[in-house]
């Protein structure tokens, strides 16, 4: 928590910064309101959007609504409302601002796995609603994209600000913010995520008690998305158990996830040591 909380911080000085370069201490002021306002609808607002974002519906399927029940008794949470996503491309997301207050969305594609398999992903996802990463990962997301906002306004004043303009310390100045702020902001973003994705799975093995199965789950539902990524903003891939959009080498190198190899690899030392009896130790990344 305390590292989460200080690459946090990282973000935000990053955004005030950008904003004083730019327009002094009301460019500041700016920053801070938009912050509070984005963060605002983000902590009210989030789960509505991003469920509205994916044509997500209320589960009709008790099946699913046990699973979802089990997992959440088995955290010791309320047990979130469940919602599917019309996709045949196995995954599933965590979304709301607190436990009480919480959602998780499995696609349609997500059915096909076993009722173990699927405790594993859901039991992932209640590990993220339970340690709130739902929450700061929004944060994280929201403050990541008005950096790049901030960002795009300081583009556009190189344009229209003449007298700044002339000045070369200026202008040098507003490209490395323009260039690197955005690129910062991703990076703490991806490091936020990253140690989150490997907590996650570690909790839901625990939760779930089949870390083999989770492995499994991941494997197939990486395999999947490979063959058949989703075609939606890859801005919110980080609340997905596996990153569902198309990848390259290059989007690869700022992925919010860790990569699925390891992941699989953690969770199989984790199936060796249940079947051992060896007392099962948080990886730490």
């Amino acid at each position: 928590m305390i590292r989460t909380a200080a690459l946090l911080s990282v973000m935000a000085a990053i955004m005030l910064a950008a904003g004083f370069f730019f327009a002094g201490v009301v460019g500041m002021i700016f920053a801070l309101v938009l912050a509070f306002a984005i963060n605002f609808v983000s902590f009210w607002y989030s789960d509505r959007i991003v469920l509205r974002i994916y044509r997500a519906k209320r589960a009709d399927d008790k099946e699913l609504e046990d699973v979802v029940g089990s997992m959440a008794r088995e955290a010791g949470i309320p047990k979130p409302d469940v919602y599917v996503i019309p996709s045949d491309v196995p995954n599933a997301l965590a979304t709301g601002r607190d436990p009480q207050h919480a959602a998780v969305a499995v696609s349609e594609g997500l059915k096909a796995l076993s009722r173990e398999e699927m405790k594993g992903v859901i039991a992932h996802e209640i590990s993220h609603i339970k340690n709130r990463d739902t929450l700061i990962q929004t944060v994280a997301a929201t403050i990541a994209g008005a950096i790049s906002f901030m960002a795009q306004l300081g583009y556009w004043s190189l344009f229209f600000d003449r007298n700044r303009r002339d000045q070369g310390g200026f202008i040098l100045g507003a490209l490395l913010i323009i260039i690197f702020a955005p690129l910062a902001a991703l990076i703490v973003k991806m490091a936020i995520s990253r140690r989150r994705e490997y907590r996650a799975d570690f909790g839901g093995a625990i939760i779930s008690k089949h870390p083999l199965e989770l492995a499994s789950a991941l494997r197939k539902i990486s395999k999947v998305s490979r063959e058949k990524p989703m075609h939606a903003s890859p801005a919110m891939s980080h609340l997905w158990i596996v990153n569902p959009f198309k990848q390259d080498w290059f989007t690869s190198l700022f992925s919010t996830h860790p990569p699925i190899q390891k992941r699989i690899a953690k969770l199989e030392r984790m199936g060796a040591k249940k079947k051992k009896g060896e007392e099962l130790s948080e990886p730490v990344e």
